[in-house]
C-alpha cells in the first residue's frame, strides 16, 4: 500500500528550511548528521518493515486508482485517519510559514510537502515506538506523534520530522476493580492508544458503563485529549476527563516503558493530567473511571444573528443565562460561525446541552428562559431546536466525523472543581465558547494570514467583555497562536509542569505548537531560540 522508505530521499529538495548543522537545531536533509538511506533502511529493519513515506493527503489522494478521493471520502474523518499524512483540518497540513510556501490543496496542480512529516513509524508493538524514540534521539529529528488527524492545534504534525502514529493499539477492557498499589479504585476500563471514542461508547454501553470522554467519532482519549485535560459533557458531573485517569502507560523520551499513576510516578502523572498534549511521552494506554449508565437529553438550538454585533449581544444573552442549567449539572457547548468571509456577515449561534437524567420536555423548560430572552434581540432570529432523549452513550456517539475543511479554533473554556494540571482560570468559566475561522482553498496567503490570527485581533477582546480579563482557555482546543500560552493555558501551574519537564524529558524531544517548553524552540521546533 505504502512506497518503501528509501523513495522519500527524492523529495528532499521540496523542503522550505535550510539544513544546519548546529548543535541547537534538529537534523533535518541535508544536516551532516541526518540518516542517510542506509541507516533509515537499518532503523526499518528493526521494526518490521513498519516505516513508511508520508504525503499529505491531497497527495495521497491523486495516488489513487481513480487519481482523487471523492467527496465523501475527504470529508471523513474515518478515511483520513487511515493516511498517516492526513488531519482533519487540512490547513494544518500546509505550510503556510515555510520559505517558500509548501502546500498541498485538493483538486490543486502541485503539490508540496507542507507540515508533513517524512517518514511515520506504523507501529504495531511497543518495541516499535521505543525503537522510533531511540531513533530519533540518537539522530537528534523533529518527532511528532499522533493516533488520528483530530487535532485542532497541529500538534501531531511537523514539517521534517519523524511521525510515531499509534492508531492500532486498539485493546479495550473493562473491571469492575482497578488497583494502583493496594487501592481498589472501583471500576473503571483501560483503552490503547488508538481507540475511537465511537468505540469505546458502544462497549460502554454494552458494559452498563458510561466514562468521560469526548463526542466526536475519531478522537483518541488515550492521547491528547487527556493530557490537555478532557473537556466532556460529562464533566459537570464527574470532572475532566484527566481527573478520571488512574494509570497510564508510556514511552518515555529515554525510550523506556513507564507505569505511571499516583503512586508510581506522582509528578508525571500530575503532567499527564492536563499538561499538555504530546509534551510528555508516547501513550500506549490509559486507565480511567468508568461509571454507572443513565439516559440524558441533548437540546440542540440553533440561532442566526444579522451581523458580528448582534452576535456579541447574543453572546451576552447566554452569559446571563449560563447558570440557569447548574442544578441538574448540564454541560453546554457554544459555536459562533459566520457564514462567510465578508465583513458584515450573518453568524450562526449555536447551542447544544446536555442535561442529565432529564426528559426532552424538562429540558426545554430549562432552555426556555435563555430562548426567550435571545429572540427579544433585534437581528435573532431560530433556525431549529431538536432535543433527543436516550441512553448518554448512545447520545454521544457519532458514526464520523464531516471534516476536510480549513478552520481554526479560538476558545473559553467552562466551569469544573476538580485539581488537576489544567489552568484553574478556565475552570471558573461556564460555557465551552467556540469561535470558528474558515476559509477556502482560493484564498490568498494574505487572507489565510488575516484569518488565522483574527481571534487574537478582533474576537477575544470580545470575548473577554464577556469572560473577563483573568478567563484562561482549554488548550486542546485553544489558538495556537495564543502569545502567552503559558498564562492562558496553564496559568500558575507552568513553572511546576516546566520543572517536571526538564526532569523527564530534559533534551525536549517532545515538542509540540503552544505546549510545555515549546518557547526554548522555533515554531517548527526544529532549532532553539
Amino acid at each position: 500500500m505504502w512506497p518503501c522508505a528509501i523513495s522519500l530521499v527524492l523529495l528532499f529538495a521540496q523542503l522550505g528550511h535550510t539544513a544546519s548543522t548546529s548543535s541547537t537545531c534538529r537534523n533535518i536533509p541535508g544536516s551532516s548528521g541526518y540518516p542517510s538511506p542506509a541507516q533509515w533502511n537499518a532503523f526499518n529493519s528493526t521494526i518490521s518493515g513498519r516505516l513508511v513515506t508520508v504525503v499529505p493527503s491531497a497527495k495521497y489522494c491523486r495516488s489513487l486508482p481513480v487519481g482523487a478521493c471523492t467527496e465523501e471520502q475527504w470529508t471523513s474523518a474515518l478515511f483520513r485517519s487511515m493516511i498517516p499524512g492526513a488531519m482533519d483540518q487540512v490547513n494544518w497540513e500546509q505550510g503556510y510559514d515555510l520559505e517558500p510556501p509548501s502546500l498541498c490543496l485538493q483538486n490543486g496542480t502541485t503539490c508540496g510537502q507542507g507540515d508533513v512529516p517524512f517518514y511515520s513509524v506504523e507501529a504495531e508493538t511497543i518495541e516499535d515506538i521505543q525503537s522510533a524514540v531511540k531513533f530519533a534521539r540518537a539522530y537528534n529529528l523533529r518527532l511528532a506523534i499522533k493516533a488520528s488527524g483530530h487535532d485542532f492545534l497541529g500538534r501531531s504534525t511537523a514539517p521534517s520530522s519523524l511521525l510515531i502514529r499509534t492508531s492500532k493499539f486498539r485493546n479495550l477492557s473493562f473491571t469492575d476493580a482497578f488497583f494502583v498499589g493496594n487501592n481498589n479504585m472501583g471500576s473503571a476500563v483501560t483503552i490503547g492508544s488508538g481507540v475511537y471514542t465511537n468505540t469505546l461508547y458502544e462497549h460502554a454501553r454494552a458494559n452498563g458503563k458510561t466514562v468521560v470522554v469526548g463526542a466526536a467519532a475519531t478522537i483518541v482519549p488515550a492521547g491528547g485529549y487527556i493530557q490537555g485535560g478532557g473537556h466532556s459533557a460529562l464533566s459537570p458531573l464527574y470532572g475532566l476527563a484527566a481527573d478520571n485517569a488512574l494509570e497510564f502507560q508510556i514511552v518515555d523520551a529515554n525510550g523506556g516503558l513507564l507505569q505511571v499513576n499516583s503512586i508510581s510516578h506522582p509528578e508525571l502523572f500530575y503532567a499527564l493530567r492536563g499538561g499538555g498534549a504530546g509534551s510528555w511521552g508516547v501513550i500506549i494506554s490509559v486507565t480511567i473511571k468508568s461509571f454507572p449508565t443513565f439516559n440524558a437529553t441533548q437540546t440542540t438550538t440553533s440561532l442566526l444573528a444579522a451581523n458580528e454585533s448582534v452576535a456579541s449581544e447574543l453572546s451576552i444573552v447566554h452569559a446571563k443565562h449560563i447558570f440557569d442549567w447548574d442544578s441538574v449539572h448540564a454541560s453546554q457547548y457554544v459555536s459562533l460561525v459566520r457564514t462567510s468571509t465578508a465583513a458584515g456577515s450573518p453568524v450562526f449561534f449555536e447551542i447544544t446541552i446536555y442535561m442529565p437524567n432529564r426528559t426532552t420536555s424538562q429540558s426545554e423548560a430549562l432552555t426556555a428562559p435563555f430562548l426567550n430572552a435571545s429572540l427579544m434581540l433585534p437581528g435573532v432570529s431560530l433556525i431549529d431546536q431538536q432535543s433527543q432523549y436516550a441512553d448518554i452513550n448512545s447520545i454521544l456517539f457519532q458514526t464520523d466525523d464531516n471534516v476536510g475543511s480549513n478552520a481554526v479554533l479560538g476558545k473559553v473554556a467552562e466551569n469544573f472543581n476538580i485539581s488537576s494540571a489544567v489552568h484553574p482560570a478556565w475552570r471558573t468559566a461556564k460555557s465551552h465558547i467556540f469561535v470558528i475561522n474558515a476559509w477556502e482553498d482560493s484564498a490568498s496567503l494574505e487572507e489565510i494570514r488575516a484569518f488565522r490570527n483574527e481571534f487574537q485581533i478582533t474576537q477575544l477582546p470580545i470575548l473577554k467583555t464577556i469572560a473577563g480579563p483573568n478567563s484562561g482557555a482549554y488548550s486542546n482546543e485553544a489558538d495556537v497562536l495564543e502569545p502567552d500560552f503559558q498564562h492562558t493555558f496553564f496559568g500558575p501551574n507552568y513553572a511546576k509542569l516546566n520543572t517536571i519537564k526538564r526532569t523527564y524529558d530534559p533534551h525536549d524531544l517532545f515538542i509540540v505548537g503552544a505546549g510545555i517548553g515549546s518557547e526554548r524552540w522555533d515554531e517548527w521546533g526544529i532549532c532553539k531560540v
